[in-house]
């Protein structure tokens, strides 16, 4: 039988501890919890405690701490060294990373070296006793995410391997502080450096932050490829300002350059959970679903009766754009007056 342990690589930059890595922390809760196992946060960094600390608000049992002044910014051959030795030596059941630049780099890296079974961008992760080819596997990973451009939803499973392992873009999981954190248990791992750690050095980073937080935003008015055009859109953005929402739009619709690709929707853009979400000319591609199907409240605007995104939303209207959202957008003014 495999250990229990459920380990979440904390990503940090500049000493700020990243959001997806606390998502990761709450989903890893629910699976060590279904597995009577124990939570372990993996921190590497440079005065990095106060991070290793805000792990256990997270629900983490115990935080393995990697602390040095070579470790300040996230390099590649250290890290992956640093994760290959640790997986080696304690042999966790589950690895979580964030689908981030950095988990990307460092996920394949790890599970290639330490031969696991790795899957990318999971949009749900359970546990499961698997019967598979007439041998029972208890307790396995069910990696869940789109595949075949999206006309299925898979479960992936890696029976044959000790650790299983994956990557989950950020705001997929739900963050959840828990309401009697364990007690802090903090081990602190030695980190001897060796020559090929420092093949590379970073010389300067420039990192600009997004301008539109999507994430943020109460209101989400998402327009699709049915739109039409780049003019389309700009009714769109009428509607947001006039109800004080922010304009998103599907992959379809980032791809035929109707709205910028930092407002992109789904499971290869961002995923909201927004009060509403007004979707125009939205199919409702599974990809699109996994990114918006958690809105409080969802309204389709859509000219054909059985797209699928009538199947999830609340309230639908089938109908053209470019007749329903200036009713929408008077109405409201009306309304406001």
């Amino acid at each position: 039988m495999h250990n229990n342990e459920v380990w979440v690589f904390i990503e940090q930059r500049n000493g700020k501890p990243a959001d997806v890595s606390f998502e990761l922390l709450s989903k890893g809760r629910k699976l060590a919890d279904s597995m009577k196992g124990e939570l372990k946060a993996i921190v590497i960094g440079h005065e990095a405690k106060g991070i290793a600390k805000e792990t256990f608000k997270y629900g983490a049992n115990e935080a393995l701490l990697v602390d040095h002044p070579d470790l300040k910014l996230f390099r590649t051959m250290p890290y992956s060294r640093i994760m290959n030795e640790l997986i080696k030596k304690h042999t966790p059941r589950i690895v979580l990373f964030g689908a981030t630049v950095y988990g990307r780099d460092l996920a394949p890296r790890v599970a290639s070296n330490t031969r696991s079974g790795l899957t990318a961008d999971c949009t749900d992760l359970k546990i499961s006793d698997v019967k598979y080819l007439g041998k029972e596997y208890p307790q396995l990973l069910l990696q869940i995410r789109p595949a075949f451009g999206g006309n299925i939803v898979a479960t992936i499973i890696t029976p044959d391997v000790p650790v299983q392992m994956a990557t989950v873009r950020e705001g997929v999981m739900e963050m959840h502080p828990v309401e009697k954190p364990h007690k802090e248990k903090i081990t602190e791992v030695p980190y001897n450096p060796i020559d090929m750690d420092g093949l590379l050095e970073i010389i300067e980073q420039q990192r600009e932050e997004s301008k539109v937080n999507l994430k943020a935003a109460p209101i989400i008015v998402a327009g699709g490829y049915g739109l039409g055009s780049k003019e389309n859109f700009k009714l769109l953005h009428e509607l947001a300002h006039v109800i004080g929402g922010e304009v998103a739009g599907s992959r379809a619709a980032v791809d035929a350059g109707f709205v910028g690709s930092e407002r992109q929707v789904g499971q290869t853009g961002v995923t909201v959970r927004p009060k509403l979400y007004i979707a125009v000319g939205i199919s409702g591609a599974i990809q699109h679903r996994a990114g918006m199907q958690e809105a409080k409240k969802i309204i389709a605007i859509n000219t054909d009766p059985d797209a699928p995104i009538f199947d999830i939303c609340h309230y639908g209207i089938v109908g053209d754009a470019a007749q329903v959202i200036p009713m929408f957008i008077e109405t409201y003014k009306n309304k406001l007056k």
